[in-house]
């Protein structure tokens, strides 16, 4: 493919970023504090370090003004700074049974251990617009946050606890197996490190998933309830806390390094007499009735991915062809958000010459046309004299 440089070189290019920061700032508007951002703006910084596959809201914030709030130009700039990073350790897996819970709901039983926690969420709001945040103030959050300290009944604490799983009911009643499926690849894969040949293991797929756009994401989800797919999963826990990350040291200690905040759905899938673990439509009709699951996790507060990711994970561990979603490379490459962006967004780069040599092709063949035309006309007519 060929390209030609922008006209103007360098000082064009410069122009054109000045005039970013031109209708960045004609508006003479007080300048965004980074902490303004990373705490006002948490969902967005949350998004953006989940796509960008980097768990640091600092720089997160910090790619989300500089960039305008454009979550893709957000997610590629965090994906950029990772790539120059030093990586020095490996995580241990996180146990998210040891999470500090801040909401953790499930659709497949009204009363389940521990209890429902709603925790922060939009889920049960009216969607209209809050006039009130025109006026606010730091005085007027002072103000709140005073009255919710002083809604709390000091009687009414307990101490801070784990919680257990609702798959552990499922489990408990074998209803579901906490066995790997027979054949299934288990390996430990690296997206980043290693080259993705198809079928890929499962830890890649959930690495991929986890980093993917969550919109592109979402459309994958909904075409398997919509009936380009075989499932319908539900709910059966969504978590939203955070979970300390350990990491071996040169002298073989355990240590750790913090806690990240992060979003984890186990979406049930439904059960059918011998169906398996997946539930599919091919297998024999033997067996007791097992629930199969997906499993979603991503960083930050990001709901609609975990569970989309939840749903897309079991589906793509029933491979189907006719199925977008249940088909490995089609989810896992057009859901992959630097991908996706730097492709569709390379079409504005200049395409002069192969698209001029391609249209002087056409050119030639209309002219080849139009003589023939021409020509069968001029012989009609001849004819038609000689038959006067």
């Amino acid at each position: 493919m060929g390209y030609v440089a922008v006209k103007g070189g360098q000082d064009a290019i410069e122009n054109a970023i000045k005039l970013v920061d031109y209708f960045r700032w004609k508006g003479r508007t007080k300048p965004i504090e980074l902490d303004q951002a990373r705490t006002q703006m948490r969902l967005a910084v949350d998004r953006a370090m989940g796509e960008g596959s980097l768990y640091a809201p600092e720089h997160a914030a910090l790619a989300l003004l500089q960039v305008e709030g454009d979550s893709f130009e957000a997610a590629f700039h965090l994906r950029a700074y990772r790539a120059t990073l030093e990586r020095r350790y490996d995580a241990e897996i996180l146990n998210t049974r040891e999470m500090f819970v801040h909401r953790r709901i499930s659709s497949t039983f009204r009363d389940i251990p521990g209890g429902q926690i709603l925790g922060p969420t939009r889920d049960y709001s009216f969607r209209l617009l809050n006039p009130a945040l025109l006026n606010a103030s730091l005085g007027s959050i002072e103000k709140f946050l005073s009255d919710l300290r002083d809604e709390i009944d000091p009687n009414k604490l307990h101490e801070m606890t784990t919680y257990k799983k609702v798959i552990d009911i499922f489990l408990k009643e074998g209803l579901m197996s906490s066995q790997a499926r027979p054949g299934e690849d288990r390996r430990v894969f690296d997206v980043t490190r290693e080259a993705i040949k198809f079928p890929v293991p499962r830890s890649a797929t959930l690495q991929m998933l986890a980093r993917a756009e969550t919109g592109a994401l979402m459309c994958m989800a909904y075409s398997t309830m919509r009936g380009f797919g075989m499932a319908h999963g539900t709910v059966g826990e969504l978590r939203v806390g955070e979970v300390p990350v350990r990491v071996v040291d040169k002298r073989g200690r355990l240590r750790c390094v913090g806690k990240i905040k992060v979003s984890e759905a186990e979406m049930v899938g439904g059960s059918g007499h011998g169906q398996g673990e997946g539930g599919g439509r091919a297998a024999k009709k033997t067996g007791a009735p097992r629930y199969s699951i997906g499993y979603g996790l991503c960083f930050g507060q990001n709901e609609t991915k975990a569970i989309c990711m939840g749903m897309v994970e079991s589906a793509l561990r029933n491979p189907n062809s006719d199925n977008p979603a249940n088909n490995q490379e089609f989810v896992l490459y057009h859901t992959e958000v630097i991908e996706g962006y730097g492709f569709t967004n390379h079409l504005k780069l200049p395409h002069y010459v192969t698209f001029q040599a391609g249209m002087e092709g056409a050119r030639r063949v209309a002219r080849k046309n139009s003589d023939k035309a021409e020509q069968v006309t001029v012989s009609a007519g001849g004819v038609e004299e000689n038959n006067d």
